[in-house]
C-alpha cells in the first residue's frame, strides 16, 4: 500500500479560487490531482455572490501558478488595480483556468464529498495509519455515492454553504427555522435577481461585517430608486471599528470607502442602527416579523419587518471531517496553531503573519484545510492568503522543504488598530432626525415616536 500511495492523486475539495490554485500548483510540480466541485461548474459559490464587487484588486485575487498556466495560452490578467465583481472573477479568470485541458482533466463537477476517512479504518486506529490512503465518499449529481482514494487531501471547500444563524448564541433563534422563507443569508442580490423580494419592504439586516455593509449599501440604493423601503441595521457588538473601517488609512481604498459610505448612511438616518443587540426569538405577527433579544437596557423587540437578511458570517462544515484526526482551536474551529494569529478577540489591524503548511497541518498526516475554511469562524480572510497557503502545502507534498518553509505573505492593512469604539457622529439635527422632547424618556425624535406607537424604541439609545 505504501508503494501505491505515490501514484494516487492529491484530492482537492472545492473548485473556487483557492482550490483551483492548489490544483495549478500540483500540476506545476507534476503531481497527480483530482479536484471535486459540488456545483455544476467551478466556483459555484463565487457565482452565487457574483454581483458583489471585491474591495481587493486583481493583483490580490490571482495566483501565480494559475496565471502562469493561463499565460502560456495567451491569457492576459486584467489591470492590477481594477477591482472585479464575483462574476468578472469567474468569467475572466476562473472559468478560463478550469478550461485549460490539463485542469479540465482533473476537475469533477457535480461531485460533492460527503466524508473523508482513512481507507479501511476509523479515526481510533493508529497502527499503520499514515500508510493508508484517504477514502473520500463522493456523491455525484444522481445521488449515487462512490469511494475515491487519495494520497493527500487539501480541503478548500469554503464556508459559503454553512452560514451562521440569526441567533446570537451561535444556534438558530427560536422560530428561525420555521420562518426561514422570510430570511436570506449572506449577500442577496437586492439590486438584481432578488430585487422584487425587497422592493418597498421593511427590511432588517443583521451582521457587523463587510457582507452586511454591502447589503445595506445596496438596499439604500434600492430605497433611493423607490423611496419606500425602510431599513434597520442590527449588530451584536457596540464597537463598530472593524466594519466602519480605517477610512483613508486602509491600504485597500475600496474597503475603507465601504465603511465610510456605511457610516454616512447611519449619520444621515438613511438606516436605523441598533447596536449591542443579540437576537434570540423570531416570530410572525399580524403586522409582520418581530425579532426579540437583549440590548444594553435589557430586552428589546425590533420590527415589524417583511424581510430579514442574516449577514452574520459563515462557519466550517465539521461533519465532512469527523473521521479525520484534526487539531482544531476550540472556539475558532481553525487549525490550533493558526488560531492565535487570526483570533478577532486579539487582533484588530487586519494583519496576518505569514503561515503555510506547518501552521495548517493536523495530526492526520497529509491532510490540510486551506482557504477561508482554514480561518474557521474568524473573519477578514483575503484570497492572497489562501494562494500562499496552498503554494506552501503543495511544495511540502512535493518534498521541497525549502520552498514549503519560505512563506511570504504581505497583506494590506485595514487601518483599524484600536479597540476604541468607532463613533457615529451626530449631525446638526441630532440622532435619528433630531432631539426628543425634553420631558420624553427617549434619545431622539424617532425613539420618542416609536415609544408613542407602543414599541420599545427605535434602537438609537443603544447605538455606539
Amino acid at each position: 500500500m505504501t508503494v501505491q500511495m505515490d501514484d494516487r492523486p492529491v484530492a482537492v475539495i472545492g473548485g473556487g479560487p483557492v482550490g483551483l490554485a492548489a490544483a495549478a500548483h500540483l500540476l506545476a510540480r507534476n503531481l497527480p490531482v483530482r479536484l471535486y466541485e459540488a456545483g455544476d461548474t467551478v466556483a459555484a459559490n463565487v457565482r452565487d455572490w457574483g454581483h458583489v464587487r471585491l474591495f481587493s484588486p486583481w493583483r490580490f485575487n490571482s495566483d501565480k501558478a494559475a496565471t502562469a498556466l493561463l499565460a502560456r495560452r495567451g491569457w492576459h490578467r486584467p489591470p492590477d488595480d481594477v477591482m472585479p465583481t464575483g462574476h468578472e472573477l469567474y468569467a475572466e479568470y476562473l472559468a478560463p483556468l478550469a478550461a485549460i485541458p490539463e485542469m479540465a482533466a482533473a476537475i469533477r463537477t457535480n461531485a460533492r464529498v460527503r466524508s473523508i476517512a482513512r481507507h479501511g479504518v476509523d479515526k481510533v486506529v493508529s497502527r499503520d495509519r499514515s500508510t493508508r490512503p484517504f477514502a473520500l465518499a463522493v456523491e455525484d449529481g444522481t445521488g449515487d455515492v462512490r469511494i475515491d482514494l487519495a494520497r493527500a487531501v487539501i480541503d478548500a471547500s469554503g464556508t459559503w454553504q454553512t452560514p451562521n444563524p440569526l441567533g446570537a448564541g451561535g444556534v438558530p433563534a427560536i422560530g428561525e427555522s420555521a420562518l426561514r422563507r422570510y430570511l436570506a443569508y449572506g449577500v442577496p442580490d437586492v439590486l438584481g435577481r432578488d430585487r422584487m423580494a425587497y422592493l418597498g419592504k421593511r427590511v432588517l439586516v443583521v451582521g457587523g461585517g463587510h457582507s452586511a455593509a454591502n447589503v445595506l449599501l445596496d438596499l439604500s440604493r434600492l430605497a433611493q430608486s423607490t423611496g419606500s423601503l425602510h431599513l434597520t441595521w442590527a449588530v451584536r457588538g457596540e464597537n463598530l471599528s472593524r466594519i466602519l473601517g480605517g477610512g483613508a488609512a486602509d491600504q485597500l481604498p475600496a474597503r475603507g470607502q465601504l465603511g465610510a459610505d456605511l457610516k454616512q448612511l447611519v449619520e444621515t438616518a438613511a438606516v436605523r442602527l441598533v447596536s449591542g443587540f443579540s437576537a434570540e426569538r423570531l416570530e410572525q405577527t399580524a403586522g409582520g416579523l418581530m425579532v426579540t433579544g437583549n440590548a444594553q437596557r435589557g430586552s428589546l423587540s425590533l420590527g415589524p419587518f417583511d424581510r430579514i437578511v442574516v449577514s452574520t458570517g459563515q462557519r466550517p462544515d465539521l461533519a465532512l471531517t469527523r473521521e479525520a484526526r484534526l487539531d482544531l482551536d476550540p472556539w475558532l474551529e481553525s487549525p490550533r496553531t493558526l488560531a492565535p494569529l487570526i483570533d478577532p478577540n486579539l487582533h484588530s489591524c487586519g494583519t496576518v503573519p505569514p503561515h503555510g503548511h506547518r501552521e495548517l497541518s493536523h495530526p492526520e498526516q497529509d491532510f490540510y484545510v486551506a482557504g477561508i475554511k482554514s480561518y474557521g469562524r474568524a473573519p477578514t480572510f483575503l484570497m492572497a492568503t489562501g494562494y500562499e497557503q496552498v503554494r506552501s502545502i503543495v511544495a511540502h507534498l512535493a518534498g521541497d522543504a525549502a520552498a514549503a518553509n519560505d512563506v511570504r505573505l504581505v497583506l494590506p492593512e485595514t487601518g483599524v488598530c484600536s479597540t476604541a469604539p468607532a463613533q457615529i457622529a451626530q449631525g446638526a439635527e441630532g440622532c435619528c432626525g433630531g432631539p426628543a422632547p425634553a420631558a420624553a424618556d427617549a434619545c431622539c425624535v424617532q425613539d420618542h415616536q416609536a415609544k408613542q406607537e407602543g414599541q420599545s424604541g427605535c434602537g438609537c439609545n443603544v447605538a455606539a
